[in-house]
């Protein structure tokens, strides 16, 4: 089975006030095409840190990462960026929206950097997906939390992104809002046959994916197949 994130021997030391802090060290894992996975952890074990590394908005001190076969390391800060405008999708914790675009030109912007034609059309078939075809017009400030990580949703997906990295994607809401955006993040995923790695402290959540990495100090320490039944 074809992978399409590869991690090999990754160490990630940051330099503070003349000290050295080691975030990540010796962290190995592949991702097969098509599958979803978890990576849990206590706060501060280095989860989000392994996030940024896998998706190329960070550089590893030690090891290397291989995006779609493309070994992340021995790119310029531009071609990364191409890389994961190409392949990558995210879903952050706080939405990460553009304050001053609407609901449509927030799930239409991915595809108007990659020069998608008619955008506007599958924005609007996106926003009906996720149930608010009728608020493309809002602004994020005039939209619940649970409203903007739905919009939120729609962008990820909008370029039709070979993997997708979810950071929390319901720490900030209320337990119902949460399951019902999880119930959507998964029927989106299934629907678009993308690869999704979330990154959760909630172990439910982390239950429905296929495979649960645990990280705690920096390192593995499981890395489970999930059985469902």
């Amino acid at each position: 089975m074809e992978s399409i994130l590869s991690v090999e021997n990754v160490g990630k030391i940051y330099q503070s006030a003349g000290k050295s802090l080691t975030v990540l060290k010796e962290i190995n894992f592949s991702i097969v095409k098509g599958s979803t996975a978890a990576i849990t952890g206590p706060s501060g074990s280095g989860k989000t840190t392994l996030l940024g590394l896998c998706a190329g908005l960070d550089r590893t001190s030690s090891g290397s990462v291989a995006l779609n076969g493309i070994a992340l390391e021995n790119l310029s800060e531009d071609k990364r960026a191409a890389l994961r405008n190409q392949y990558v999708g995210f879903i952050f914790q706080n939405f990460q929206l553009l304050p001053t675009l609407t609901a449509l030109e927030n799930v239409m912007v991915p595809m108007e950097l990659r020069g998608t034609k008619n955008p506007k059309y599958k924005a609007l078939d996106l926003l009906d997906k996720v149930g608010l075809a009728d608020r493309g017009h809002h602004y994020p400030v005039q939209l619940s939390g649970g409203e903007q990580q739905r919009i939120s949703l729609a962008r990820a997906f909008s370029n039709q992104p070979a993997i997708l990295f979810a950071d929390e994607p319901t720490g900030n809401l209320d337990d119902e809002t949460s399951e019902k955006i999880n119930q959507l993040l998964f029927d989106l995923n299934t629907d678009a046959g993308t690869t999704l790695i979330i990154v959760t402290h909630d172990l439910e959540l982390a239950a429905k994916t296929q495979r649960i990495i645990k990280i705690k100090g920096g390192a593995i320490i499981a890395d489970d197949m999930v059985a469902h039944a």
